[in-house]
């Protein structure tokens, strides 16, 4: 019963988002072809909006939703409020929500948001060289991956959605208990 709910909201989770992408941006440099569903997500450390260094590989162990995103585009802004509750609805599971913010003036632009939309979820900065964008191959926003435990792409969404409905929970949950 579990593996068939597994395979179903997978599916599902590989729909397109419902709402039109905001625009499209080419990062700096030479951007990767992308990275694919089943291959490891690559090694990025990126900055915290106080300075810190993180790196994808210090949540291994835990299920990551690493988002991609700018102030500028219209359905990022829109998604913000349902990925609060669902980061809200997965406190205690092993899950982290990464999002990634891709503006050169990053860190001004996201306080200046933040005031106006707060929440609690982790925001990293990719605005001096655009290394994870690049590694990601990411040029759509929002871009959104699930990855696995083992750091194994699981999910590569395109556009917005609602990321509180019970269907994506369920399956976040189901992958943060496994």
């Amino acid at each position: 019963m579990r593996s068939a709910l597994f395979l179903l909201v997978a599916g599902l989770l590989l729909l397109p988002g419902s709402q039109s992408f905001a625009g499209t941006s080419r990062p700096s440099g030479e951007p990767s072809p992308g990275v694919k569903v089943g291959s490891v997500a690559p090694a990025v450390s990126l900055k915290t909006l106080d300075g810190k260094t993180v790196s994808l590989a210090d949540y291994r162990g835990r299920v990551v939703m690493l988002n991609f995103w700018a102030t500028w585009c219209p359905p990022c802004r829109a998604e913000m409020p349902s990925m609060e509750r669902l980061h809200k609805a997965m406190q205690g599971f092993d899950f982290v929500m990464l999002a990634v913010n891709v503006e050169e003036n990053g860190a001004q632009a996201v306080a200046a948001f933040l005031k106006s939309q707060p929440h609690s979820f982790p925001v990293l900065l990719d605005s001096v060289d655009a290394k994870a964008q690049n590694a990601f191959g990411v040029f759509r926003f929002p871009e959104t991956f699930i990855i696995n435990k083992d750091g194994v792409i699981l999910n590569h969404i395109l556009g917005a959605r609602e990321w509180d409905d019970t269907t994506t929970i369920d399956y976040l949950k189901f992958l943060a208990k496994g």
